[in-house]
């Protein structure tokens, strides 16, 4: 798996604030769809983290059981 470019905590981040502004409904309906693409970019990002950060428990959690046996 490639590195995403930011952090899960820059990433989650930059979400947290596109949302904020969208829910505000304060950008024009351009913008909202430009912060909505950036919004689904970033939101793969997270995803691909926590996807990984997942498969090393799970390694982690076989090694162990394996050791056990």
């Amino acid at each position: 798996m490639a590195k995403p470019e930011l952090s899960y905590e820059e990433a989650r981040e930059q979400l947290v604030e596109i949302v904020r502004k969208l829910e505000a409904g304060s950008v024009p309906l351009s913008e909202s769809m430009a912060l909505w693409e950036r919004g689904e970019e970033l939101a793969t990002i997270c995803q691909k983290w926590l996807d990984g950060a997942k498969a090393k428990i799970d390694a982690a959690r076989a090694e162990a059981t394996s050791d056990k046996a």
